[in-house]
Parts: structure tokens; C-alpha cells; sequence
């Protein structure tokens, strides 16, 4: 990810159709390319006016927003938020890595909900759950534990001191050309492209906080 005024989009690391079936070419490339470079779009705009800010990264600006200018306060913790949300959710697929979590990760999920297939359901479940837009997650607390939350809109774990470890977008626009309101069998396609090497990288750095 890109850390610092200005902000880039940066090229997705596989071709728009890497994920096919599962995710058509088409949502990927507006998603990315549209929805992403919005938030970017919008962030730049902002902190251009507010020099001090610049040298900060995205995470100090999620984490420090009380700390700043009321005015643009629900501006950045939107846009901020919808910059590394979409990062995050971009970098963790992969067409052909394992299909389930290895090593200490599926020791911990195991422990945790019981089997991969649990976690499935209950992740699933929580990705359902979310009234109108935003975000199911598997995150890392304070304790070391894993847990699973959601997000409304653009909101992200960080304020609530969790790890993200994965995230799913449920907003339509990450699934409706190919879905249309069948949220459900996206989820369900979602899980066929995580990258669980990907994932396990983010929980051993979790664990390293």
C-alpha cells in the first residue's frame, strides 16, 4: 500500500480477469480502477488544504481523526477509510493459492470456531448480516484471540484496536454486475480466491504487534 500523501492507486498485482469465474473481470476493473480511485480522488483533495497532514500515513489518519480539523473529520474517516479497506481487500486474492488456511493460522481458527467449515458459516454469515454497505472481517484482538466483526460503510477495525487479518466488501458494487442482489452466492465465490498464505502473513504480523 501507498502510505502517504499524495496518494496512488496502485496497479493491481494480477489481470482484471485473475479471478474468474469467481469474480468477473469487469467488477474487478471498476471496482478498482472507479470506486477505489474516488477515495483516493477525494483524500488527495482534502489533505492538499492541510499541509500538517501530509506527512501522515493512512493509518495515523484513520487512528488520529478526533485529533483534527472538525470540518474534515467524517471526510477522512470515510475516504481514509474507503483508500485502505479497498487496498486491503484487493491484495488478499489469489486464483490459485490453497483453499483453505495452513499452519499456525488454521490452528487458530480451528480453536477458535471449531473447523474451517465453521468459520466459513459464521464468516458468512456475518458478511449477510450487514445492513446496506460495508464490511465483514476476521480480526486479531487484543488478547491474541480471533474474532469475526463487520463494518458499516467505510469504517475500519483500527478504531476499535483490532488486527485485520481479511476483509470481504459487501457493498453491491463489489458483486452486483455479476450477483445482481444474491449477496449470498458471492460470499460464496469470494472464498474460492483468498490468498491463505496471504493471510497467514497478516496473522503472524498480528501476532508480532
Amino acid at each position: 500500500m501507498n502510505q502517504h500523501y499524495k496518494f496512488e492507486n496502485i496497479p493491481l498485482p494480477y489481470p482484471y480477469d485473475a479471478m474468474e469465474p469467481y469474480i468477473d473481470a469487469k467488477t474487478m476493473e471498476l471496482h478498482h480502477d472507479r470506486h477505489l480511485q474516488t477515495y483516493i480522488d477525494n483524500l488527495n483533495n482534502i489533505l492538499k488544504d492541510y499541509p500538517e497532514l501530509q506527512d501522515l500515513t493512512l493509518g495515523q489518519l484513520i487512528c488520529n481523526i478526533g485529533m483534527f480539523p472538525k470540518e474534515i473529520q467524517v471526510p477522512i474517516k470515510n475516504n481514509a477509510g474507503g483508500v485502505f479497506n479497498h487496498e486491503f481487500y484487493f491484495c488478499q486474492f489469489d486464483n490459485l493459492s490453497d483453499k483453505e488456511p495452513t499452519a499456525h493460522l488454521a490452528l487458530a481458527i480451528n480453536k477458535k470456531f471449531g473447523s474451517y467449515e465453521a468459520f466459513k458459516s459464521q464468516f458468512k454469515n456475518a458478511a449477510l448480516s450487514v445492513f446496506g454497505s460495508g464490511y465483514a472481517w476476521l480480526v486479531m484482538n487484543k488478547n491474541k484471540g480471533l474474532e469475526i466483526m463487520t463494518t458499516a460503510n467505510q469504517d475500519t477495525p483500527f478504531t476499535q484496536y483490532l488486527c485485520p487479518l481479511l476483509n470481504i466488501d459487501v457493498w453491491e458494487h463489489a458483486y452486483y454486475l455479476k450477483h445482481y442482489n444474491k449477496r449470498a452466492d458471492y460470499v460464496d465465490d469470494w472464498f474460492n480466491v483468498i490468498n491463505w498464505n496471504r493471510i497467514s502473513e497478516n496473522y503472524l504480523k498480528c501476532l508480532a504487534r
